[in-house]
Formats: structure tokens, sequence, C-alpha cells
């Protein structure tokens, strides 16, 4: 049994777009294109819980991936004489115990794609060598320790946080075992120091970090369904991340395991209708949110009610809607919701065959020319529809940067289709799936959106 701990809600797009453009501009980047960052996983839990089985299971079956894996453990303060004198007083379990600040300074640089060099920690002597093991950029960094998931700034740099939950007697009798064997130490100061500094550690700094967890692992690496399903989410993160590096145009919003969670209800074909709409629209309004996080902003001072200052954003007002019918008439509702009084064309197009499309109704703003674009269409399968699409928009004067077409799944072979014909447009998706089948359908996919959504489908439950 594993359990999933649900992300309670989701983050703000307008601030991290700002981050974005913020970090680009001093860098000198003109492209407007946001640096491609490693897959970081923190793995949390009590002393001798199973934590490093836990990550070499992981890396074991991410072969195709490069993974580098850092311990906490190589970054405890060495200690001064002083304290060398009465170590069997220091509590090697304090997060005071551990230089965080260089813990962050190498992380920072792992994710800017820059080498590092991890300090190595001698267990006997209580010191870091002169030598230093030499960190190159991985596809995945697993972060490793008792209290990873204690410092806030550790989490914030975490795609996914995990908190490795064991037995405290069958942990107990790990640490024996690998002191007395591994570090030279007696049973007695073994037992010794987990009743003066461990067990209290755990309860008041460890134990607490487990609510920020993503997933909560029982029993460890004795736990190979949590480990197997963990590894098929992050293959499927890295399916998005490789089209994503081939065009830095398109856009996955992050995946928590409540995102994830919801995508699983609307692709049940088991889902009732009511269920399916609920969903549906929540995973659109995120959507929504995170292109509305790409429109160009303003920043903007006002006083609060309490006579402050705050620095923020304008909104962007020159922009309209445009939906594919009948699907991406789904997600108006989110956007209207979002832009109060947005103004929101229709295309209808229909398809000839299997590659063939027609266009057989538009209505569009007559100033269209003149501002963004959000394009609505929830499944972006081979591409043609969209093609059509945008080539109207385009033929309309509207500027091929001013387009944001949203979708809550694609396929990669539309991604293909779409991004190398269209290489300045913005495609937001929450998801990216495998593939498509013979009849151009979205695998796994969900189906036909727009009759599940309008109930319209004849195996509408």
């Amino acid at each position: 049994m594993f359990i999933l701990d649900m992300d309670p809600g989701a983050v703000s797009t307008m601030s991290d777009r700002m981050k974005e453009q913020l970090l680009m501009k001093s860098n000198g980047s003109d492209a407007g294109v946001p640096l491609k960052q490693p897959f970081v996983i923190g793995v949390a839990g009590g002393t001798a819980s199973g934590k490093t089985t836990v990550c070499k299971m992981i890396i074991s079956q991410l072969h195709d991936q490069r993974v580098v894996l850092i311990h906490q453990d190589s970054f405890y303060h060495t200690l001064s004489e002083d304290k060398l004198q009465k170590v069997s007083k220091y509590n090697f379990d304090h997060p005071d115990a551990f230089n965080t600040e260089l813990l962050l300074s190498c992380m920072h640089k792992l994710k800017r794609g820059e080498e590092v060099n991890i300090p190595n920690y001698d267990f006997k002597t209580h010191r870091s060598t002169e030598s230093s093991r030499k960190v190159n950029p991985s596809d995945v960094i697993i972060l490793e320790g008792i209290l990873v998931l204690h410092d806030h700034r550790v989490r914030d740099l975490m795609n996914m946080k995990i908190f490795v939950d064991t037995d405290s007697d069958v942990r107990l009798a790990r640490r024996i075992q690998r002191d007395t064997l591994e570090r030279g130490r007696n049973i007695q100061n073994v037992l010794d120091q987990y009743a003066r500094f461990v067990k209290p550690s755990f309860e008041e700094f460890i134990l607490p970090s487990k609510k920020f967890a993503d997933i909560i692992i029982p029993r460890g690496g004795d736990n190979d369904v949590a480990i197997d399903l963990i590894v098929q989410h992050i293959c499927t993160k890295f399916g998005q991340h490789d089209l994503c590096k081939i065009y830095p145009n398109v856009f996955v919003i992050f995946s928590t395991f409540q995102i994830r969670g919801m995508h699983t209800l609307i692709r049940d074909h088991k889902t009732t209708k009511h269920d399916f709409v609920f969903y549906s629209d929540r995973l659109i309004r995120l959507v929504v949110e995170h292109g509305l996080g790409h429109l160009p902003f303003t920043e903007k001072q006002v006083i609060t009610p309490t006579g402050s200052v705050y620095t923020g954003v304008v909104f962007y007002k020159r922009l309209c809607g445009v939906s594919v019918i009948r699907s991406g008439e789904s997600m108006e509702n989110a956007l209207r919701a979002c832009c109060k009084g947005i103004k929101i064309g229709k295309i209808l197009i229909h398809g000839e065959g299997n590659n063939g499309r027609q266009l057989i109704y538009k209505k569009l703003p007559a100033d269209i020319s003149s501002r963004h674009v959000l394009l609505l269409d929830p499944v972006l399968a081979s591409g043609n529809s969209a093609v059509k699409a945008i080539s109207l928009l385009l033929s309309k004067g509207v500027p091929e940067s001013n387009i944001i077409f949203l979708n809550l799944i694609a396929a990669p072979e539309g991604i293909h289709v779409v991004c190398k014909k269209f290489p300045k447009l913005k495609l937001v998706t929450s998801e990216i799936d495998a593939s498509l089948n013979e009849h151009l359908h979205v695998i796994p996919g969900m189906g036909e959106f727009a009759d599940r959504y309008f109930g319209t489908d004849s195996d509408t439950v």
C-alpha cells in the first residue's frame, strides 16, 4: 500500500510567469523561453527508514535517464575540536547540524545546469574530507536525508516530495546494525544516542515534515507497488519534458498528485457525466489560468488598506477567446470566470477523411487582429483542426506570437504538427499523452470529450 497526500492548491501562475520573465531579462535572454530544469525528488524519513534503498530502486528503474543521488548527510558541519571532545552530547539529528546554505547553493547550481562539488563527510571523524565528489547536471536529482522536507527553501526546489514511513522498532534495529558494523560504534552508545537525540528530534523535526510529502511510502524499499507508481509518474513527466526541450513554446502545467488524480477520474470510462464535467472544469480552469500567465504584464504600485505600498501587475485587457466548436465551448465558462466580459469567437471545422479539414463556420471579433487570442480546444490529436483554426486567425491579421493555444491533453503527433508550423505561438496543456492510434484517437486519452462533457454519448452514465 502507498498513500497519496493531495496537494491542497494550485500555485499562482502569474507570479511564476513574472519570475520567469524577470529571470530571462536578467540573463539577457530575448527569446522569452524559460530555462528547462531537471526533475528534483526529495526523499525524507526517519533514521534507517529505508530512504537510500528507495532511492536506489528508483534509480535502477530510471535506467534511460541521467540520475544523480545527493545525500543530506554530505552536508554535516565539520565538528570543531571542542565539539569533538563532547561528541556524545552533539545532536546530529537537529537541523542546525547541517550546512543548509551550502546544500541550497549546490542544488541551485545543479538546477541551472552547472556542475558542483559535493563534500565527502567521514562519520568516524565527524569531518568533511579534503576530497569532494564532482556531480554533473542530470535529468533527475534525488535529494535524500532525514530533514530534506523540513526547510521550506529546500522543499521549494522539489518537483516531488516523498516520505518513507517505517516502524520505529525496525528503524532502531537497522540503526544499531549500521552504526556498529559501518561506523565502529558500540551498541550502548548507539542506544544512548537514540534515546537522547534521535527519537526526540524525529518527533520534533522529522515527523512533522511528513505533512509536506506528496507521497508517503509505508515499509520503504519493501513497497514495490509504490516504487513502480512513482517511476511511472516520473517517466510520464519525462515524455513531456522531452517535447518541451524540443519546442520551447510548449508549456505543461506543473503536475501535482491532485492534478494526476483529476486526470484519473476524467479518463475513467466509468466516471459519471456529473463527475466528468466537475473535474474537467477544474482542470480547464487551471489551464486557462496558466495560459493567462503568459500574457504581457506591466507593473503597478497600489496603496493597501494598511497604508502600505504593494508592487503588483496590471492584467492585460486586449484579449479574446476563440473556441473550436463544439468541444472548445466547454472551456468558455472557465475563461469568462477568469476574464470578466471577455469576447469569445467561434470556429467550426469539419473533418474530411483522415487528414482533410474544412472550415464550416466562423464568427470572430471584428478587431481580433489587435488582440491576444486564447484558442480553446480540450484535445490536441493529429493537429489538423488546430492548424486550420490557427491559419484562419493568421489570415485575420492576428500575429502568431499573440496566439495561446489551450488544451487539456495533447498527443505528441499534434504537438509536432502545430509547433513546427507555428513556432511563435504558445501551447499550454495539462498533460501530454503517449500517442495516437490508427483512428487518430489520443492514447490513453479520454474518449470523445464533447460527447462526455455535454452528455450526448449514448454510453454516458
